[in-house]
């Protein structure tokens, strides 16, 4: 019904751009977050934990449960990402510990119990591995009757960064990466070829280091920690400061801040239902999400080597400004109304 916010649970691995996305969360007044579940991925777990309700004080936020999930992948060893997020997954950012404490269940408990529960069907929001997803799948299959989709952050058409082919949330649990693929709902694939490229101008970045609300300048510190792409910034002379000069701070990426901006608003995003797999092959391909884009059947599926393969709502592109803009006003509402010029999203 218009009007009604739409119901999600975040599984995360929280992290400087996992961090990004709760506080967008927690503040979109179009979404309802019920519930927040923390795997082992950027850090162990319970930095994991620990930086999920500091994040969650940080923005103000409700009586949002939060529960600690896997400690590892299913099959593989444990591979943080701390040369990327910091020791403390959270950019070493020196932050307090949280006064508030996780719920006293386990993740797939909590996700079981909150998907259920809720009165319209949630969207699932994984921006982390996928064991935790995994796990809840295998266990207790009668979730998918209310999950209206599963938006994840994970996989790439093209370009891999944890190996040449192989995007880092699913080359660590390639394995809870193919069961998400047969949960039988409606899957978007918010993947690296998008991901890298919603980037905040370092204008905004330090507008929002100078803001006096904690999750405003929270996000901004955030983002600094998190320089963009080169390739893919929008220029910080795009965005004008409020005093008419671009800022010194870095363009800063949003990464997985951006799939809850799909879910917020899915018009920004250009999306094609196409078949995935995800190669759980030993070895250079292993974690690689297999897009299939081809026109026409090749020589395999014509010689009897097809197979059937989960029809996925790939992402392909994504209007830049719009979600700038978007996490901007989100975030933070005092920082002034401005207009981004950039990209318009085409390749």
């Amino acid at each position: 019904m218009a009007g009604q916010r739409i119901p999600v649970v975040i599984d995360c691995d929280t992290g400087v751009d996992d961090a990004l996305a709760l506080l967008f969360a927690v503040r979109h007044p179009g979404l309802e977050l019920r519930a927040v579940t923390c795997v082992a991925g950027n850090t162990d777990v319970d930095g994991v934990v620990r930086n999920t309700l500091t994040v969650l004080e940080r923005a103000g936020a409700g009586d949002v449960p939060v529960a600690r999930g896997a400690e590892r992948p299913l099959v593989e060893a444990v591979r943080s990402a701390r040369h990327v997020h910091g020791a403390d997954g959270m950019g070493d950012l020196g932050l307090p510990a949280p006064t508030r404490r996780p719920v006293d269940v386990d993740a797939v408990t909590l996700l079981r119990r909150e998907i259920l529960a809720s009165p319209r069907p949630v969207t699932l929001i994984p921006t982390a591995p996928l064991t935790n997803i995994a796990l809840l799948l295998r266990t207790h299959p009668e979730v998918t009757r209310n999950i209206e989709r599963i938006v994840f952050m994970g996989g790439a058409v093209a370009t891999g960064n944890a190996t040449p082919v192989a995007e880092f949330n699913v080359w660590h649990d390639p394995e809870a990466a193919a069961v998400l693929l047969t949960a039988g709902v409606p899957i978007t694939m918010y993947g690296l070829d998008v991901f890298q490229r919603v980037v905040v101008p370092g204008a905004e970045v330090r507008r929002l280091r100078a803001s006096t609300e904690p999750g405003a300048r929270l996000a901004g510190d955030l983002l600094a920690h998190r320089p963009a792409v080169p390739s893919s910034a929008v220029p910080s002379s795009a965005v004008p400061s409020s005093d008419g000069a671009a800022g010194d701070d870095p363009d800063g990426g949003l990464g997985d801040a951006g799939a809850v901006c799909a879910v917020a608003d899915p018009a920004g995003l250009t999306t094609r239902l196409l078949p995935v797999e995800v190669s759980l092959a030993p070895g250079p391909t292993g974690g690689q999400t297999i897009v299939a884009r081809r026109a026409r059947p090749g020589e395999a599926e014509i010689h009897g080597g097809g197979r059937e393969r989960a029809m996925v709502d790939v992402a392909l592109d994504v209007d830049v400004p719009r979600y700038v803009r978007l996490y901007l006003r989100t975030v933070a509402e005092t920082v002034a109304e401005t207009t981004v010029e950039g990209p318009d999203g085409n390749d």
